[in-house]
């Protein structure tokens, strides 16, 4: 049975979103952007965090557009 990833490193959220992880580490200390969960040291970005953020910067061409 697959694993479903629940919370991802901010390594993989930049994989998934092209955004760098060093943006992502100074989005966290101005709490910009992708809301992320702390345990102890460890940074952690939930998953539908990162689909929500991704699916608000989604662009829909006009449709039937010449």
């Amino acid at each position: 049975m697959e694993e479903k990833l629940k919370y991802l490193t901010d390594v993989q959220v930049a994989k998934i979103t092209g955004i760098a992880v060093q943006t992502l580490r100074n989005d966290r200390c101005a709490s910009r952007r992708i809301p992320y969960v702390k345990f102890g040291r460890a940074i952690r970005y939930n998953i539908e965090d990162v689909i929500s953020f991704m699916e608000g910067h989604k662009i829909r061409p006009n449709q039937g557009r010449r």
